[in-house]
């Protein structure tokens, strides 16, 4: 599964490298189609830039990191991730098919929105896997369970030793009132 990683990897990043790095150095290429999804975001993520072209701009460059890192292999989930968040935007902007009045630019639009869907799926699995490891969840939830049955067994220990020490405490007082009367 390695050898399979370290080509998929690169071949599903190559678009969001490729792409970013355009929409980074000309952001009036797509500007007005993504004015309605950035004024929509601005109003309700206040991080978002105002500016459409800005906003366009940071969405190319997180594309551009996010894809080279997943690409190489470095933070994987998490660039899968960001740029699955940066395709969301950048679908609804460029592939809103329903707008389209001509039957064959709706067909179209249509088959790319649904590409750009795809593609949002395999990112949601490669952000999902793990290469064969446990996942953080389940090693908070295994560490958890551990703790948990150790302290089960510590208070069954202190428990038997306690009744222990109190049977030897009990012992020993009986030898030491049997020594007293034997010495007397």
């Amino acid at each position: 599964m390695p050898i399979l990683r370290a080509f998929a990897r690169p071949m599903v990043a190559s678009i969001f490298i490729l792409q970013g790095y355009d929409t980074l150095r000309r952001p009036e290429r797509v500007a007005p189609a993504a004015e309605p999804v950035v004024r929509a975001l601005t109003e309700r993520v206040p991080v978002v830039p105002a500016k459409t072209e800005q906003a366009v701009r940071l969405n190319g460059a997180v594309q551009l990191a996010a894809g080279s890192l997943l690409a190489l292999g470095r933070f994987p989930r998490l660039s899968a991730l960001a740029i699955a968040a940066t395709l969301v935007p950048t679908t609804l902007a460029g592939h809103r098919f329903w707008e389209d009045d001509e039957e064959k630019d709706q067909a179209q639009q249509r088959i790319h929105f649904l590409k750009n869907l795809s593609m949002f799926g395999g990112l949601l699995i490669a952000a999902a896997d793990t290469e064969g490891s446990p996942s953080i969840a389940w090693r908070t939830r295994h560490a958890a369970k551990t703790a948990r049955r150790e302290a089960s067994l510590v208070a069954k220990t202190a428990k038997t030793s306690g009744q222990a020490g109190a049977r030897a405490a009990k012992a020993g007082a009986k030898a030491a009132t049997v020594s007293n009367l034997v010495t007397r």
